[in-house]
């Protein structure tokens, strides 16, 4: 689908038809610029300021969808600020209903469905006067409230369209009517109006809007198993095998010792784990992991020996180790908290949220200071994986040269190029992508990561619920599902656990040593389903995802996940509270089991909260 694009300068008129303050399209601006070039490929314009405005939408080379690239470069003698650049502007588009991701904290990725008609966005009786819908995200944590995404529906025809846009920082898509029943959708970085952002454009500079997919198909699942596809993530090759993950976090709580974790290696030894991650906690003679972020001193009293000592009785036992960060922060026990001249300020002093100061990462000491404590500390203890995690938020931006917004996208720019320094020094290093969960599930971070955390959501109801979310936004060979063990757990629980992680990424932590015979034998079999499965998560299509529970904590009814791979099928169904069998859940899809030749089976859905899993032959 070809996409056009718009700018508004600083000076030049806005909109009319009432839409100052909602949007910045369709602004004076754009009245200077005339159309050049336009192709397949590519539609170029100019002002006669020689300001080249130009848009890229070319057929991903990974998938059925388009990469849409916009990019300004000022060939003229006068100097401009931006107030606003679209990524991706898609106009005339013939819908009537709006699919968005809802998401906060371990609720990520519910699916809400509006209407036209009831966002009171129809067009007026003289077809006068703009409806906008504007929508997004404000800060560094880009997943918070919505996913950078928007899908619309023409249920006539059932031809869908969708949108997601690479948002490292703030972020907004709008969608716009006037005339008649068609849309247009706008998405790019959170403008003047929205996100405090501004940019100057000097003589012979050149700026290059966030990236942004777009994709049409049949359905929600079929449009979004495009967008997902089209993400090109720099997987580390020791990682294209869909490895199991053990993270010590929920059998320690942030308390890492040399001895736990020695305990945990012998009882995991030989089951089918490929990593064993040390989470917060290792660093610092501290007491509460929270406030010594960004103390990476090796807390001796855990560790006396140091890490290799760590690292190297993992390896020993037939596994990766790795460990945890949050590398841009700094909490107030840490020295880095006080060194302020390497902070991110906001109104002339640290920019505070919490106890958490934000280090500069566009500053050499701080690339210097992280390269020694993060980077040495891989190389010199061989870890093989880290996760980095980030659990605070710049908000609206932050002091710099340029507007608030464009600052803070820099900051956020300067994290990902200490991504790619981390991969340059290590080539094979695995990288968990990580945000208090899933505030960080996005395509341009998920394209530096192997993996990401898909939530903090633990040992709660709405586990398979997220986990099926997930497919929609990014791939399921990067989303790691957790699944917490405990010595109490019924056999139903760890089912409706384990069948979770036939979602994504297979992901445990717990109290693994205080399991009985039988909890083992469930927990091997789930091992050993999931890797007979592993290659319908990594490379098949959800064809089926049903989740029609409103409440994520008290969740009613059922949920049904199919995927499909050549000539087999995952199933993956979890019961809720006043739910029903497989067989009679389905029926009400007009799906039959005797369609299907089950190969094998995990789990058994006999009961509110359990779980079942289905590896099964398509007979055409």
């Amino acid at each position: 689908m070809k996409s056009l694009a718009e700018v508004k300068f600083i000076g030049d008129s806005y909109g009319d038809n009432y839409t100052c303050g909602l949007t910045m399209l369709g602004s004076g601006t754009m009245s200077g610029f005339e159309l050049i070039n336009d192709t397949e490929d590519e539609t170029l314009y100019r002002n006669t300021d020689a300001i080249e405005l130009s848009v890229s939408h070319k057929k991903s080379s990974l998938y059925d969808a388009t990469e849409v690239v916009t990019t300004i470069e000022n060939k003229g003698t006068k100097a401009v600020t931006m107030e606003m650049l679209t990524s991706v502007l898609l106009k005339k588009i013939k819908a009537d209903k709006i699919h968005r991701l809802l998401s906060f904290w371990s609720a990520e990725g519910k699916h809400q469905i509006d209407t036209v008609k009831s966002l009171n966005l129809e067009h007026s009786w003289s077809n006068h006067g703009y409806r906008v819908l504007k929508f997004g995200n404000l800060g560094s944590m880009p997943v918070r409230q919505y996913f950078p995404f928007v899908a619309v529906e023409n249920s006539e025809t059932q031809e869908f369209t969708a949108v997601a846009l690479y948002a490292p920082a703030s972020w907004q898509i709008e969608l716009l009517v006037k005339e008649g029943d068609t849309i247009t959708i706008s998405g790019g970085l959170a403008d003047r109006d929205y996100g405090h952002w501004t940019k100057s454009l000097k003589p012979g500079e050149k700026y290059i809007a966030p990236k942004a997919l777009v994709a049409t198909g049949s359905s929600l699942e079929d449009v979004c198993d495009k967008l997902v596809k089209a993400q090109n993530p720099d997987i580390s090759p020791v990682d294209l095998d869909m490895g199991i993950i053990f993270n010590e976090y929920c059998a320690t709580w942030g308390n890492p010792t040399i001895d736990n974790l020695k305990k945990l290696a012998d009882k995991i030894e030989g089951k089918g784990i490929k990593y064993l991650v040390m989470d917060s906690g290792w660093y610092a003679d501290c007491g509460n992991w929270w406030d010594y972020r960004g103390d990476w001193t090796i807390n001796k009293k855990r560790f006396p020996n140091g890490l290799k000592e760590l690292t190297d009785y993992i390896k020993d036992k037939g596994m990766i180790p790795g460990i945890w960060f949050e590398l841009e922060n700094t909490s107030q026990e840490a020295p880095s908290f006080y060194e302020t001249d390497h902070l991110v300020k906001k109104d002339g002093v640290p920019l505070t949220v919490g106890n958490v100061h934000f280090l500069d990462m566009e500053n050499p000491w701080v690339d210097a200071h992280l390269t020694k404590y993060v980077i040495d500390n891989l190389k010199e203890n061989d870890f093989g994986y880290i996760k980095i995690d980030y659990n605070e938020t710049m908000g609206m931006g932050c002091d710099g040269p340029e507007g608030m917004g464009e600052n803070l996208h820099q900051k956020v720019l300067a994290t990902q190029r200490f991504f790619k320094k981390m991969k340059q020094e290590i080539p094979n290093l695995v990288i968990e992508n990580c945000s208090s969960g899933g505030h960080r599930l996005e395509p341009s971070f998920m394209e530096l990561a192997s993996m990401a955390s898909f939530s903090d959501a633990h040992e709660c109801a709405s586990l398979p619920i997220i986990a099926a979310n997930m497919h929609r936004v990014i791939k399921p060979s990067q989303s790691q599902i957790w699944a917490v063990m405990r010595k109490d757990d019924s056999d139903e629980r760890i089912w409706y656990s384990i069948c979770a992680t036939f979602l994504g990424r297979m992901g445990l932590s717990g109290d693994v040593y205080d399991l009985n015979e039988h909890q083992w034998k469930l927990l091997d079999d789930g091992i050993s389903f999931y890797h007979k499965v592993s290659d319908i998560i990594k490379d098949g299509k959800t064809t089926l995802l049903t989740a029609e529970t409103e409440s994520y904590n008290d969740p009613i009814g059922g949920q049904l996940v199919v995927r499909r791979f050549k000539d087999r099928a995952l199933l993956v169904y979890h019961r809720f509270e006043s739910s029903v069998s497989l067989t009679d859940y389905i029926s009400d899809k007009k799906i039959k089991l005797s369609d299907y030749e089950v190969i094998d089976k995990y789990g058994d859905a006999h009961t509110d909260f359990s779980a079942e899993a289905l590896l099964v032959k398509i007979s055409e």
